[in-house]
């Protein structure tokens, strides 16, 4: 089976939304179908499964981070640390601000969600502009923590984030790219 044409029959696109031009990739299909879902999660699974990328502990970015993050640390058996919107954490936290393609948002980690010298794998639906991964990235780093990978089901290449992200030095692994399309 091809997982990348599998995955890619599963994910909805919606043009011009939320604004005109803009091809948003749905991932909400991906997740409904159970069959779909346990292929797409067991990728990440088997792939974290492997000594050398084990976590310590899952990252998973605001909000669909949550889903895919929560489910892969619990397969994996390590905790799951969710990173937030600002204002959503009810403890300490450390926050960081990115620039979004109109404007800047904030997110949030509490401060003893990792230990220093953790290994974390840093999670979300879709690297676009890539503002968020690395946002969550200097997050956690401030914690001390190491992350090994950012990972994320889609990538949309030509918006630069993915390329962006590797020039820091952040391996990424990723499903199904939206190359050219």
């Amino acid at each position: 089976m091809d997982i990348n044409a599998y995955l890619r029959d599963h994910i909805r696109t919606v043009p011009d939304w939320p604004a005109p031009g803009v091809q948003f990739r749905d991932i909400t299909p991906l997740l409904q179908n159970p069959r779909v879902f346990r292929v797409l999660i067991d990728q990440f699974v088997h792939r974290y499964m492997a000594p050398e990328l084990r976590p310590d502990v899952v990252a998973g970015i605001d909000a669909r981070g949550f889903i895919l993050g929560s489910v892969i640390a619990y397969e994996l058996n390590v905790g799951f640390v969710p990173i937030r919107k600002k204002g959503k954490l009810p403890y300490a936290t450390v926050e960081e601000s990115y620039e979004l393609e109109y404007g800047s948002a904030t997110v949030e980690i509490h401060t003893d969600a990792v230990q220093h010298g953790h290994r974390v794998l840093l999670i979300d639906d879709l690297i676009a502009t890539g503002g968020t991964m690395m946002a969550g990235k200097r997050l956690l780093e401030k914690l001390g923590a190491e992350v090994i990978e950012g990972a994320a089901i889609v990538d949309l290449p030509e918006l630069g984030g993915s390329h962006a992200l590797r020039a820091t030095g952040l391996p990424l692994f990723t499903l199904v790219d939206y190359a050219g399309h």
